[in-house]
């Protein structure tokens, strides 16, 4: 279930909590292929099944970036924000991808709300992103991503 706050200056109040988990992503080749069409970035670790068969991973690997863009749908499907303007993607603070995300592996994320300070321009928040993936030990992306809420 979402956490649901009524206005923007409600996310001050979630500073050091813990937001949701969504649910499990499955990964599809084809959509790392409509990625890595999106980006150029058409590396055969990615695009390439038969070759990454006998590649380091055993087979095809989704794009860090491809994992790190799921964070609007990550935060849309744990967080609803009522009576805003409008919120927008100001940046991220720091990204790694310590695992890879093998393609038709599932893929879930944690939310927590690292910071959130009222600004200028509105409500900035920091949101803690772990990505895991199903079955393996280590995350496959931490990011803090920045959103400014109107």
């Amino acid at each position: 279930m979402a956490t649901r706050v009524t206005q923007p200056t409600d996310l001050l109040d979630l500073a050091g909590k813990t937001v949701g988990t969504t649910d499990w992503y499955e990964i599809t080749q084809d959509q790392v292929n409509r990625f890595a069409d999106a980006t150029g970035d058409h590396q055969w670790i990615h695009t390439d099944p038969e070759r990454a068969a006998k590649g380091p991973f055993g087979g095809t690997i989704a794009h860090g970036y491809l994992t790190l863009s799921l964070a609007p749908q990550i935060l849309a499907d744990v967080l609803t924000v009522d009576n805003l303007t409008a919120a927008l993607n100001y940046g991220l603070n720091k990204v790694r991808f310590p695992a890879p995300v093998p393609v038709g592996s599932k893929l879930r994320a944690s939310v927590s709300v690292k910071e959130a300070q009222q600004k200028p321009a509105g409500i900035e928040v920091v949101f803690g992103l772990v990505y895991e993936v199903e079955g393996s030990e280590r995350p496959a992306c931490i990011a803090d991503a920045v959103v400014l809420y109107r």
